[in-house]
């Protein structure tokens, strides 16, 4: 009987041990194609501000400075290309994202505390708080001119401010659920977002009215991301798929199978390639690395080709990435890490 206790107790072992096996593997991206254009991918430089899990990267439009959000704080400022440490703005509880003026004067911050912040660059004095909002503003976004702000979060209720005067200019209700991703287009007359009701919207951002609701994803939209020259918009979510759409109407192009859930979005300054930043793992493996840190570096940033939807490379991270940003020149790439980790790669064109 002991022995066939034993016996039982070993072939469960087994068994567990194969379950976490599986769990743990990671979740590869489709294979890089090794033919036409593409980008190399040098990692240069990585650096952590906190434990918690990184929230957000953003370089500054005149590609100076580079800002990260963390999950407990601070939001810190280096300088490129040395990535010194110019300033940490306190922000009790954590922030999510962060966004530059364009004129390069001040920076947006927003947090779990349902507020969002202006900070003066130069001396890192704190300009302004806006409030409104009922639960976390999970994104930001500042207008090319500069002149108005752009959030939500968990309300679905989608605020813009005035920046000279803080007064709160529109709110956009329309979608059911939280909103993950606001981006105003590149001319600064529209406005995206992407919810976990599962659509994307188009709205005028002028006058907050709705332009179009878009559909195509299977499950909640988390990325969006414009190309500079306005002709692309891309959707991406939790149905493991990147849309590449016409930045007139939203209507889409090309849908890019890539692997895993796709959570942030940016285009190259030329608008040949997108990357996408996300899950690393499949959901048990995702599970499991959380409890026991099982699981090698995996596959966390993906880059493709937009005119076909080639994949051309995918870089590791020791966990999922909640955030991506490609600097203005198109030379360098940097991606937040859930295990606090925020990473840069040189880009180069091949």
């Amino acid at each position: 009987m002991a022995g066939r206790k034993r016996r039982i107790g070993l072939v469960f072992g087994l068994l567990a041990l194969a379950v976490l096996a599986w769990a743990a593997w990671p979740s590869s991206a489709p294979a890089p194609v090794r033919d036409g254009p593409r980008l190399a991918a040098t990692r240069t430089a990585a650096f952590r501000d906190s434990r918690a899990p990184a929230r957000q990267v953003a370089f500054s439009p005149d590609g100076r400075w580079l800002a990260t959000s963390s999950a407990a704080g601070p939001v810190v400022l280096r300088r490129l290309p040395d990535l010194a440490v110019v300033r940490r703005l306190a922000y009790p509880g954590g922030a999510t994202s962060v966004a530059f003026d364009p004129g390069g004067k001040w920076l947006a911050t927003a947090g779990y505390d349902g507020g969002v912040a202006l900070w003066d660059l130069a001396g890192g004095r704190l300009i302004r708080r806006l409030a409104g909002a009922k639960g976390t503003v999970w994104t930001i976004d500042v207008s090319p001119d500069g002149r108005r702000i752009a959030a939500a979060g968990e309300d679905g209720i989608i605020r813009v401010w005035d920046v000279a005067d803080g007064r709160l200019a529109l709110s956009l209700a329309g979608h059911d659920k939280n909103v993950w991703e606001v981006r105003f287009s590149p001319e600064g007359r529209r406005l995206a977002s992407g919810s976990f009701d599962r659509t994307a919207r188009l709205w005028n951002a002028l006058t907050g009215a709705p332009l179009q609701v878009l559909r195509e994803h299977g499950q909640a939209v988390v990325g969006l991301a414009w190309s500079r020259d306005g002709r692309w918009l891309a959707t991406s979510g939790d149905d493991s798929t990147i849309l590449i759409r016409h930045g007139s109407d939203g209507a889409p192009v090309r849908r890019i199978a890539v692997g895993n859930h796709a959570y942030k979005l940016a285009f190259t300054p030329d608008g040949r390639f997108i990357v996408d930043s996300g899950r690393a793992r499949s959901g048990a493996g995702t599970f499991l690395h959380g409890l026991t840190g099982l699981g090698s570096a995996a596959d966390a940033v993906r880059l493709w080709r937009v005119s076909d939807g080639a994949p051309i490379g995918a870089l590791k991270l020791a966990d999922d990435s909640s955030s991506v940003a490609v600097s203005p020149d198109g030379r360098l790439l940097a991606a937040a890490g859930d295990d606090g980790d925020v990473v840069l790669w040189a880009l180069r064109p091949l």
